[in-house]
């Protein structure tokens, strides 16, 4: 694969695709069950640069920025937006089937909490990406299939407005 995503005489669009195609599907393999904190999202773009400087045989040492290199692959930074993307379509799936998984992704089985601080849900975070809200209203827009799918497709188109009303040409 090495010699495909390096090799400069295809063209950058093409490995590109290649990239998307036979890399990005194995390192986000199961990422519907991660919870991204901010040190594991630094982690992913971290990744993401990785391949693009690779791609484009951008050694470690110039000093190129990442906004930079991003302009020269013609490429937006997408890996945690489509990891996000994931998760809530999974969630939408959890949550309207109803079993074991929803009474595990709400938190709502007895027992008692552990001390200490409580550790990051992915319903949460998902309410937080989603948009201003309570976790009860996401609960209440999974139920609706079509609601939430276009919940999830116009957070993307939010963000990616507001990133582009602020001159923000890094998604996170």
């Amino acid at each position: 694969m090495k010699t495909i995503l390096t090799n400069k005489h295809i063209s950058i669009e093409t490995r590109k695709r290649a990239l998307q195609c036979y890399i990005e599907p194995v390192l986000m393999y199961g990422c519907e069950a991660w919870t991204i904190s901010k040190q594991i999202r630094n982690k992913l773009e971290a990744t993401e640069m990785w391949f693009l400087r690779r791609m484009l045989w951008i050694p470690w040492t110039a000093k190129k920025t990442n906004e930079r290199v991003l302009n020269e692959a013609n490429k937006r930074r997408s890996l945690v937006r489509t990891i996000r993307k994931r998760q809530a379509t999974f969630l939408g799936h959890v949550m309207r089937r109803g079993k074991l998984e929803h009474l595990v992704t709400t938190g709502k089985f007895e027992g008692k909490r552990s001390r200490g601080r409580q550790r990051e849900k992915i319903m949460d975070k998902l309410a937080t990406w989603l948009g201003p809200g309570k976790v009860s209203d996401t609960l209440a827009a999974v139920k609706d299939r079509d609601l939430w799918r276009d919940m999830i497709a116009n957070t993307y188109k939010m963000m990616t407005a507001l990133f582009r009303k602020k001159n923000i040409k890094v998604l996170r």
